[in-house]
């Protein structure tokens, strides 16, 4: 599980990357506002601990800036700042839990999981909307989405896009691909894999850092 902690207090901090390492959790630290924005808009991460007094940009413009960019991270709001108001406005603005500081580590353990427990549930609900960076795919509809534009592909294309969205952030083999998306009786000797990620990137504008070409085995979409 990938974990952004964003806390500027280096006593707290220090405190938590321990403890959340330890139980085999994989944390990035940033410490100050600017920071944070640009790891949050630059990666997905699988929850947010977040501290409300931070330089630059407070943590309750963060939330308010993560959800209007439609992200569903969940975020747990990490504050000194305990009176109902402050908790209220945090929630408000689109935290999804909130734990007034000093706190027993245990119980952060406990929310965290209990948070993505929660998450996964409504993500299986969710499962036929697919994201991997700008691209979305509405499995139901059929129909994918780039930077909210939407992209006609042959019914070929489609399913190709889909796999490695589906399997994004891994390495493809191209017999891999073939198989899945041509069908396991298809010609190995074949050069249409190569083809049709010619004709995405082509229609759907994705750079080579984007739709990776692994030399001498196949393909990789980063989700970026």
């Amino acid at each position: 599980m990938n974990i952004l902690l964003i806390e500027d207090d280096k006593r707290i901090s220090d405190f938590v990357l321990k403890g959340l390492t330890e139980n085999g959790f994989n944390v990035h630290l940033s410490d100050n506002g600017v920071n944070a924005r640009e790891h949050i808009l630059s990666s997905e991460w699988d929850i947010i601990l977040m501290d409300i007094m931070l330089p630059d940009i407070d943590g309750v413009e963060l939330v308010k800036l993560i959800r209007y960019k439609k992200k569903s991270t969940p975020i747990i709001m990490l504050s000194a700042l305990g009176d109902p108001e402050d908790k209220v406005n945090a929630l408000d603005s689109g935290a999804d839990d909130y734990l007034v500081k000093p706190f027993h580590f245990k119980e952060l353990i406990s929310r965290i999981n209990a948070l993505v427990r929660r998450t996964k549930l409504n993500y299986d609900k969710e499962q036929n909307i697919h994201q991997c960076g700008d691209i979305t795919i509405n499995t139901d509809e059929h129909k994918v989405l780039v930077n909210n534009k939407t992209i006609d592909l042959s019914p070929r294309e489609y399913k190709l896009l889909l796999f490695l969205v589906e399997n994004k952030n891994k390495v493809m083999p191209r017999t891999q691909i073939l198989n899945n998306v041509w069908g396991i009786n298809y010609d190995n000797n074949t050069n249409v894999v190569d083809v049709y990620i010619s004709y995405l990137r082509n229609k759907m504008n994705l750079t080579s850092a984007t739709l990776q070409t692994i030399v001498g085995t196949g393909y990789m979409l980063k989700d970026s």
